[in-house]
């Protein structure tokens, strides 16, 4: 057997040469690009059902066809991915790595087919094979890999770094069963099954057999010199790699996503079983498969505590175990580190990479301490995506010696000489010492996760301007005094154009296409072109083409609750939606409140009167934490109110409302085009940003919210003419809730109307009222989220909404003017601001 030298590698360092085994004209002649064609594409889609799925023509259904034809276009992505990976590796530029615990992703199919141009050719190709695009499209399930904004912000910078070129690659969990799947029960309860999402396999991964890494939990660690330890004993588990393909928009890039699963490193123990002990037999290969069984366990037990712990940790280790091999491969020095890797860390979660990191360079690469801090605050950037102080992670100290003792000894390291340094610029002031600690002082102890991510980054950031002007002057306070405010700064979160006007929205991404003569590339790339709008704001055909397009969606929506619900939808009303996780602070309450309000106005009508009332539809959706009591009553409240409000017969016609259960991205695409109105109404200063405001505006959805979040940013672009704010600013907050703990007002008095509707509920007109108690007292007794403060005020917004959608002229070049200024809000702007501000990294494009 022969080996030459791969001709293309001449002249480049010796890291990129590769040898290539046998006659390099024969694996040359045998490899293959991207089918554009028809008969190719068609020819692949055959090849796979009969060699991968292993079936004949006369017995593929829909959902083999999808898989075939899945499997078809992962071929493509392969050609592209393996083509950028050898073009990076060949540069040796910097990467960046973005670490998140979660990545929504949606459904893939459609997605991939957009971002590499083939989705007409494909249509042909399914039609001659006798099938149905958009069916087949439909029979993709969506990936269980995240649940909120957090998640869908990650999958989005991940769609933008390989459109924008960027050599960045994603690390996550492969979850067995994501989340879970939402199912609402008799009395209108959230319930909570498994998410069975892998159960048909994924087309979209790659399993990487080759790629696996040995962690260790417990055990325990031994000083050996100066700072240096041997951490050995305990429990180790393998990390096997999975890869998604990340194509990018109009360009050939194609970056990727690494997810890990746990697997036991020693499955079946057969003397066990031998023995007769069957469940000891497989005890550890179920305690390793659990780290990536769910995500987000139920942590109010010591065993969900443990077990997120855990899952951080493995995904951390084996993330920057792989990243610290490919660095290797580069043959450089471990100083420089640094300069060829740069890693993002998505909220707290990955935090632990921080002392995993110390870990490697100071224990296996023998790094002096100090030297190796010097890396680590190069290497780490974070992103924080809260205020809320309940919200900051922490762990307690028993539990991480117990779970990883070097990591501990590590962290007290860390602590005692940044604290000493802190000590050093305010002596004397305990207070501050105490606050800056990596240590919370209790019983027990705890470690505050995000003061170590901010002391262990090279730059900290907020995700709107708000929201990071408050980390600066909140949470991280006393960090901005010690560092400086150079160490803290803002992006914006952005959605990326591809999925959220494209995807969801062709009907409208057409009209824009046509409209401003432009190949749909210039602005899902740019989004700023969308200002070219305007000057069709005042045409009247361009009006009725743009309502049309509304219309159309909202139709959409409507088929698809009559065919899961069997309600039907009266498509001319308006469409109000609120779509979030569900949570306190993001008040669906509020929402179902004023809801309620506007029911019980109704039935005090006259007929005559309720002739001239604007007709409403009324969509939520979301999922609520498992062990979130009162976010779930939430839901069971929405629920029961819809069971009433769309069964009455003076109503129904004028007002209806649906909880649309297991909301996920798909349903998102759905919901999102068809929105007239959507709310966004947190209590100010509580919601970081929110990018589903973005979503809704980018489709000509108008918006109602309080003074928080993207939601200021989004007025300041689209004007505040345009957007329907209500509710009391950030300042006042906390002197309200001041007043509401120390000078209680009955809620009869404070708020007459808010009361009336609090007591039908308690009364039982919407179900048991005694079930309600819980979530009518948080309203009642203190009021954290200003509820009573707002509820006025919020129903003024809602009579202003109602009288501007009666102008229906006014309200859609409101429409038009909104979708044109949402340049800003792309996540193509906002990863070429973590690229330039904080990875120093650029783009390179495969030619």
């Amino acid at each position: 057997m022969t080996s030459t030298i791969d001709p293309s590698t001449i002249g480049k360092p010796a890291r990129a040469r590769r040898h290539v085994r046998g006659d390099e004209k024969v694996w040359k002649a045998g490899l293959r690009g991207v089918h554009r064609d028809v008969p190719a594409i068609t020819k692949s889609v055959v090849h796979h059902v009969q060699t991968s799925l292993a079936r004949q023509p006369y017995n593929i259904d829909d959902f083999g066809a999808y898989q075939a034809a899945a499997l078809s276009v992962r071929d493509n992505l392969i050609v592209n991915w393996n083509n950028t990976q050898l073009h990076h590796n060949r540069k040796g530029n910097k990467r960046a790595y973005y670490l998140s615990l979660e990545f929504l992703m949606g459904r893939t199919f459609d997605n991939a087919l957009l971002n590499l141009d083939l989705k007409p050719q494909y249509d042909d190709g399914m039609s001659l094979l006798g099938f149905n695009l958009e069916d087949l499209i439909d029979q993709e399930r969506d990936a269980g890999l995240g649940n909120g904004g957090l998640g869908r912000l990650a999958a989005c910078y991940l769609d933008s770094s390989a459109s924008m070129e960027l050599p960045v690659w994603g690390y996550g969990l492969r979850y067995q069963y994501g989340i879970f799947q939402q199912l609402i029960g008799p009395d209108g309860s959230q319930l909570e099954a498994p998410d069975p999402w892998l159960q048909n396999d994924n087309p979209w991964e790659l399993p990487r057999a080759d790629v696996k890494y040995e962690v260790r939990f417990y055990g325990h660690s031994e000083r050996i010199e100066g700072m240096k330890a041997l951490w050995s004993g305990g429990q180790e588990v393998v990390a096997v790699a999975y890869d998604v393909m990340i194509p990018g928009y109009d360009t050939k890039n194609t970056n990727n996503l690494r997810l890990w699963e746990s697997k036991p490193k020693r499955g079946f123990d057969l003397n066990s079983f031998n023995a007769g002990d069957y469940e000891r037999a497989v005890e550890a290969s179920n305690s390793a498969a659990a780290i990536t069984s769910v995500l987000y366990p139920n942590d109010h037990t010591t065993f969900g505590k443990e077990l997120r712990l855990k899952q951080q940790y493995f995904w951390t280790a084996a993330s920057l175990a792989d990243i610290m091999r490919r660095f290797k491969n580069m043959e450089k020095s471990i100083l420089e580190f640094p300069d060829y890797v740069s890693i993002q860390l998505n909220d707290t979660h990955p935090t632990l990479a921080i002392p995993e990191l110390m870990r490697i360079l100071v224990d296996e690469e023998e790094v002096p301490w100090d030297q190796a801090w010097d890396i680590i605050t190069r290497t780490f950037f974070f992103t924080n995506h809260t205020v809320l102080p309940e919200a900051l992670e922490k762990w307690s100290v028993p539990l991480m010696q117990h779970l990883l003792p070097r990591h501990m000894q590590i962290i007290f390291d860390i602590n005692l000489i940044f604290l000493q340094a802190v000590e050093k610029k305010f002596p004397g002031d305990r207070d501050k010492l105490a606050r800056m600690s990596l240590i919370e002082e209790g019983y027990p102890q705890q470690v505050r996760m995000a003061n170590l991510a901010c002391i262990g980054s090279h730059k900290v950031n907020g995700v709107a301007e708000l929201h990071s002007e408050l980390v600066r002057a909140t949470i991280m306070k006393d960090f901005v005094d010690f560092y400086g405010v150079s160490k803290f700064f803002n992006v914006t979160n952005g959605i990326t154009p591809r999925r959220w006007l494209d995807q969801c929205n062709p009907g409208l991404s057409r009209l824009i296409s046509e409209t401003l003569k432009l190949p749909k590339a210039a602005f899902l790339k740019d989004l700023y072109q969308l200002e070219g709008l305007l000057k069709h704001i005042d045409d009247p055909k361009f009006q009725t083409m743009w309502a049309a397009v509304k219309q159309t969606n909202k139709e959409r929506l409507a088929h698809y609750v009559e065919v899961t619900t069997g309600h039907r939808i009266n498509t001319k009303a308006m469409f109000d939606i609120q779509i979030k996780r569900i949570h306190e602070y993001k008040r669906q309450t509020l929402n179902i409140f004023g809801v309620i309000h506007r029911y019980l106005a109704l039935k005090a009508m006259t007929s005559a009167q309720r002739k001239k009332v604007n007709p409403k539809v009324v969509f939520f959706g979301g999922k609520a934490a498992p062990g979130y009591y009162i976010a779930k009553l939430t839901i069971k409240l929405v629920v029961n109110v819809a069971r009433i409000v769309n069964a009455d017969p003076e109503t129904k016609d004028i007002l209806s409302l649906f909880f649309l259960p297991d909301y996920s991205v798909s349903l998102a695409e759905i919901l999102i085009p068809a929105s007239d109105i959507s709310q966004h109404i947190s209590t100010a200063g509580t919601e970081a940003s929110g990018t589903s405001n973005m979503k809704f505006c980018l489709n000509g959805g108008l918006l109602l919210g309080t003074v928080d979040g993207a939601n200021i940013e989004i007025a300041e672009e689209v004007g505040e003419q345009n957007v329907f704010f209500f509710g009391h600013l950030t300042p006042a907050v906390e002197d309200l809730r001041y007043q509401h703990m120390y000078h209680p007002v009955p809620l009869e008095k404070k708020c007459p109307g808010l009361a009336r509707v609090v007591n039908e509920v308690a009364a039982g007109r919407f179900g048991d009222g005694n079930a309600y108690e819980p979530l009518l007292n948080t309203v009642r007794k203190n009021d954290y989220y200003l509820l009573t403060e707002d509820f006025d005020s919020y129903l003024q917004a809602l009579k202003l909404v109602d009288e501007a959608y009666q102008d229906r002229t006014e309200w859609i070049k409101k429409s038009i003017r909104t979708t044109a200024k949402m340049g800003k809000f792309s996540s193509d702007r906002a990863i070429q601001d973590y690229a330039q501000e904080c990875w120093n990294i650029e783009g390179s494009k495969l030619e």
